[in-house]
């Protein structure tokens, strides 16, 4: 298969990741970087030897390009986005894919208009933890499935809302401790468990100032297959604990934190059980993002940009497509409409 050339817009502190995960593939190349912040494409194009740009037009039209990936602030992923498809390029996208589910749809609708292939960044589902999870739902191991939970009890800094004058606004964050920092928990709970079709909540602004969303939240879920649920996000939570996943049902449980298993118990034991619980015991290798949004790895972002070479090759539609990326957006979303209004509402 022929090396795809990759090109990324926004480069910020999450490009590197991006960059370490192309520079790591077999068959992909990293050929340039848009940003129109003065220096700083020159200056990532210095480091990792592509080319830079710091106008959009220019970049769009560099020969080799045939991927970008948009690492902009969230707010402005569909100006990139679009942009990318109308080039004629194929296009992944950062969590969240947009803020809102109408930017997510317009993203959409560009690359179907353009006939690229889109897909949205969510790591998270290529641990190999959350692969084996999701394999024993679907094979029906857990019997009844009846709760479901994701906590996402990180910690953030003052200084941290303060770098960025973008951070903490709906505008260009779209929320706060939900759309920002619990969205890839919140992808992995409604991948594993299926569509939801209400959701209640409430959030507040508790252990900041001068931002515009909130730090705290709390919501409750009703999923399509019965289950119930419940989201607890916050970056007001020192020092910051690793995102936690559960999934409970009459023959089975599953409790992960990050890429370890904390507890993996069946009524109907196999032989792999033992395997996987002395596999995935401290399986963890980073902060999480806890407490440091720098403290992750690349591995996820690399075998999702693999997977969409992957699909490219094979003429398939990308395993994160479009609409799969939007299904968290719109349950938080949906949250703050709940939290906003007082009352639960229906997806």
């Amino acid at each position: 298969m022929a090396v795809k050339g990759f090109g990324i817009i926004g480069l910020g502190m999450i490009s590197e990741f991006h960059a370490s995960a192309i520079e790591h593939m077999k068959d992909a190349r990293l050929v340039a970087g848009f940003d129109p912040v003065p220096g700083r494409a020159e200056a990532f194009a210095k480091k990792h030897g592509c080319r830079g740009y710091e106008k959009l037009e220019e970049f769009l039209k560099d020969p080799e390009l045939e991927i970008v990936t948009v690492a902009t602030p969230s707010g402005l992923h569909m100006d990139g986005a679009i942009a990318a498809a109308n080039a004629k390029k194929h296009v992944i996208v950062e969590k969240p894919l947009d803020v809102t589910p109408e930017k997510c749809k317009a993203i959409v609708d560009a690359c179907r208009k353009n006939g690229v292939k889109l897909s949205g960044i969510f790591p998270s589902r290529y641990h190999e933890v959350s692969q084996v999870i999701k394999n024993a739902i679907d094979k029906g191991r857990f019997g009844k499935i009846a709760f479901a939970d994701a906590q996402i009890k990180w910690f953030r800094t003052q200084e941290y809302y303060d770098s960025g004058a973008w951070r903490g606004t709906w505008k260009m964050d779209g929320g706060g401790c939900l759309m920002n920092q619990g969205i890839h928990a919140i992808d992995l709970l409604q991948w594993f468990m299926g569509p939801v079709d209400e959701v209640s909540a409430f959030v507040n602004t508790v252990g900041h100032e001068r931002i515009e969303v909130e730090d705290t939240a709390a919501v409750a879920l009703r999923f399509r297959n019965g289950a119930v649920g419940t989201i607890e996000g916050s970056t007001c939570a020192y020092p910051g604990f690793l995102k936690r996943i559960e999934v409970m049902g009459t023959k089975g449980t599953a409790v992960m934190e990050e890429e370890s298993l904390i507890k993996w118990e069946f009524a109907e034991e196999t032989e792999e059980d033992k395997i996987i619980r002395e596999k995935f015991c401290n399986s963890t290798a980073t902060g999480g993002g806890a407490s440091d949004p720098s403290a992750i790895g690349f591995h996820g972002h690399q075998k999702l940009f693999e997977a969409f070479v992957k699909a490219l090759d094979n003429g398939t539609e990308p395993e994160i497509d479009g609409e799969s990326a939007s299904k968290a957006v719109q349950i938080i979303c949906a949250a703050y409409e709940s939290a906003k209004n007082g009352r639960p509402v229906k997806l």
